[in-house]
Parts: structure tokens; sequence; C-alpha cells
């Protein structure tokens, strides 16, 4: 699977931004996607997963109700819409594949280590 994340940039504190993530390689329906971010001297870090459908999400409790992830399966890709963006969500995002499995609880890239080459979202206060 090769992914390819977009969408990063500049954002005053309580904007919006949304990030796309394209998926190639593998049948994009069949398997669970997320995202996760990395700040700079902290460890990566889940921010949220929808499972191979859609209908199912999880998400971090430092994004919920800000963020909402959903993807479009017709178009290979996934998005991160977030919203009431904080200074501390400044980090490198990255998305990624599982595709063990089709369940957004269970998703656990690091098995098969499918990532984007990440995109960085910087908040401003």
């Amino acid at each position: 699977v090769q992914l390819q994340a977009s969408g990063g940039g500049l954002v005053q504190a309580g904007g919006s931004l949304t990030l796309s993530c394209a998926a190639s390689g593998r049948t994009f329906s069949g398997y669970a996607m997320g995202w996760f971010r990395q700040a700079q001297g902290k460890e990566r870090q889940f921010v949220a997963a929808s499972s191979a459908s859609g209908d199912s999400t999880e998400y971090a409790d430092s994004v919920k109700g800000r963020f909402t992830i959903s993807r479009d399966n017709a178009k290979n890709t996934v998005y991160l819409q977030m919203n009431s963006l904080k200074p501390e969500d400044t980090a490198i995002y990255y998305c990624a594949a599982d595709t063990l499995t089709t369940s957004a609880t269970r998703f656990s890239p690091g098995r098969e280590d499918y990532w984007g080459q990440g995109t960085l979202v910087t908040v401003s206060s």
C-alpha cells in the first residue's frame, strides 16, 4: 500500500484545516485507515481511525468533538477534518493503513508499517 498525505499548513488557533490521504496498491474499501501525529520531541500518537466502510470511527480523547475522519472509497482517499485547532495540535500528521482489519477499534498500523510521508500542521496562538 502506498499512501500520499497532503493538506497541512499554517493556521491560527480556532481555525480549521482538512488533511487528505490518497491510497493505492490494494482494494481501498477492504481495510481500516487512520491518522497519527508526532509533535517535535514527542512520540507518535494515535489521532483517529475509520473502519473500511467508514461507518465506524475512533478518536483520541484530545481531538474528540473537534476532528472528524471520513473516507471516500470511490476516490481511495481518507480525510481528517480538523476544527477548533489549538497550538497543541501542531505536529506532523501521518496517515496509515491496516490491511489486516476492517475495524476501526482494531486499527493497528504498526503490524505492517503502511504510512504516508507526513504533512506538517502548525497552529499559531
